[in-house]
């Protein structure tokens, strides 16, 4: 455990921030876009213009908020079919090469098939090529690490370079996905509803690129829970700082990066400090609000799970 001022953004509770977070949730509850309680009183990242109506009457999540006009316009729309279009006599071949070396190498289908949840909660089925052991009667670990899956034989492979993603390209053709935005997350992991199409690369992506193994050294009775306490509310945070800041041009960027597999574990690293550093303030003060318009930034102590990161930049993708 190690020192680092990472300039964490800490709430300070005041009455005013509390009251103006209550009324948003109230107001958003109103319209229809909240289902749990926790979801109500979780205010957005501090200094983000809120508005509670985007195209078509949808309402927002607060957390959301300062939502760039590019994050849900339609022509990103257009870009992302453009793209998706112009790759397809590369990735045509490249999709049935693999497609064809998944079936060869192990038994079972070439796809694998999980219902995610998309734009506004709806859920959507998610094409991938299938990296592990076909067991159908079988629960997997729904946190995959190095240790608690049974890969196939050219799995690792696949998921190092990120080739498993390739079917999602038809994803994004179907209107489920954009090239760029938030990962999808299973049903049972979305904390929040997304304001936008989820998408196959985000910073998220290339900052928890080698994810399987940041969480190896937990033991398995803690995974689910540092997963969620602690691996969700990153990305999370990561998602909503970017979506407030999109443009055509970011976008290409994180499509270039994650092409040539420009991985940055060290974004990776401050945000699971904060998340950590905010989980354990909420172990110790439970009534702290998870998040306020007032902030303050002080140095915090990297726990011995963030602290490992520099190792980690070493180990391949998984």
């Amino acid at each position: 455990m190690y020192m680092r001022d990472s300039s964490i953004f800490t709430p300070l509770s005041t009455s005013s921030s509390n009251e103006a977070q209550d009324e948003e949730a109230r107001q958003f509850l109103t319209l229809g876009g909240l289902r749990t309680k926790a979801q109500q009183t979780e205010s957005a990242a501090p200094g983000f213009a809120f508005s509670p109506l985007t195209g078509g009457g949808q309402a927002v999540d607060p957390f959301w908020r300062g939502l760039s006009p590019w994050t849900r316009s339609a022509a990103k729309r257009v870009f992302d079919c453009v793209c998706v279009l112009l790759s397809l006599p590369a990735a045509l071949p490249l999709l049935l090469a693999i497609g064809a070396a998944v079936r060869l190498t192990s038994r079972g289908p070439a796809l694998f098939l999980q219902k995610r949840a998309g734009m506004n909660g709806r859920n959507f089925t998610i094409f991938k090529f299938r990296t592990m052991v076909h067991a159908p009667h079988k629960t997997r670990q729904a946190v995959t690490t190095l240790d608690n899956q049974q890969f196939t034989p050219i799995g690792p492979f696949l998921r190092r370079w990120k080739l498993d993603e390739l079917p999602q390209l038809a994803n994004v053709l179907l209107g489920h996905m954009s090239l760029v935005g938030p990962r999808p997350k299973m049903p049972d992991h979305m904390l929040r509803i997304l304001p936008c199409r989820p998408g196959i690369t985000s910073g998220a992506t290339i900052a928890f690129a080698k994810e399987a193994v940041i969480l190896a050294p937990l033991p398995g009775e803690f995974l689910d829970d540092y997963y969620r306490d602690v691996i969700l509310p990153a990305k999370r945070q990561m998602d909503a700082e970017y979506l407030a800041q999109a443009t055509p041009l970011s976008d290409l960027g994180l499509l270039i990066n994650t092409l040539l597999r420009r991985w940055d574990t060290a974004a990776a690293a401050t945000f699971i400090a904060a998340a950590e550093y905010q989980a354990a303030s909420r172990h110790f003060q439970p009534d702290m609000p998870e998040s306020s318009s007032c902030v303050q930034r002080v140095p915090i102590s990297i726990p011995a799970m963030a602290s490992h990161m520099a190792a980690i930049d070493q180990a391949p993708a998984v």
